[in-house]
């Protein structure tokens, strides 16, 4: 990867808060938040969730395992990535969620759910 596109990625100093942050007032600036509600992000984050998956859609096991060593796939999985996400966070900021945290109360109790001894 080239050091110019090594810079565009650095993320050092941000967070999820940040992002959340940086979503809404690129969304406010365009007088978007009128359609941000739970349920038009909940529909958006599904059409960019299949968007991720059609990249996958028709390749080997093999092949979705390299798929990152083609610039144009890996451009395509990492622009779709970015879309899930973004509206991930919308759709957390929205209702109050704090995604973090509901990601780490549910690996407890998947913990509690799936114990090692009975997971092989």
């Amino acid at each position: 990867m080239s050091e110019s596109r090594e810079s565009e990625r650095r993320t050092d100093g941000l967070d999820v808060a940040a992002l959340q942050r940086r979503l809404a007032a690129f969304a406010a600036a365009r007088d978007w938040q009128q359609y941000h509600t739970p349920k038009n992000l909940a529909a958006a984050l599904s059409v960019e969730a299949s968007e991720l998956v059609e990249i996958f859609q028709w390749l080997t096991p093999e092949q979705s395992v390299r798929v990152m060593e083609e610039e144009g796939k890996a451009a395509r999985v990492e622009d779709e990535v970015a879309d899930v996400l973004a509206y991930l966070l919308q759709f957390c900021e929205v209702l109050g969620i704090d995604a973090l945290g509901a990601l780490s109360a549910k690996i407890d109790r998947n913990e509690v759910r799936f114990p090692v001894n009975g997971a092989r």
